[in-house]
């Protein structure tokens, strides 16, 4: 069985169920999906989307570089969005956050979010 780790950062939200932000398994992380909530107060950031989405990949870039790495260290993204004409503002935002070669990654319509977040994106990095 390969040695595992569990990744916490008091930069990220802090989980609020049975779950860990992030677990290290040799060089991959598997990170958690985030929400918009903002750690200092786990209340989340606005009702504005483009806000949350900021917010879900600052909480992921903390996780990340908790983990020993960044978000350039993404390869695969899964984004779940309550409301799919959201999608080109996530592809918007994406590209100020990333830089080629893009993580792979799937957008996935939900009918809601926990908090009643309007987005969620959970992730994998390989160090």
């Amino acid at each position: 069985m390969p040695n595992k780790a569990v990744i916490h950062t008091d930069n990220a939200p802090q989980a609020i169920g049975t779950y860990s932000q992030a677990i290290k398994v040799e060089n991959t992380v598997y990170l958690s999906g985030q929400i918009p909530l903002v750690p200092a107060t786990m209340v989340m950031i606005s009702d504005d989307i483009g806000e949350q989405i900021q917010q879900v990949f600052s909480n992921l870039s903390a996780v990340c570089e908790a983990g020993g790495g960044s978000l350039a260290d993404i390869v695969k993204l899964n984004i779940f969005l309550t409301d799919l004409t959201h999608f080109p503002l996530v592809n918007e935002i994406m590209g100020q956050v990333f830089s080629e070669p893009y993580p792979a990654r799937a957008a996935i319509g939900v009918s809601a979010l926990p908090r009643d977040a309007l987005v969620e994106m959970d992730a994998v990095m390989v160090l």
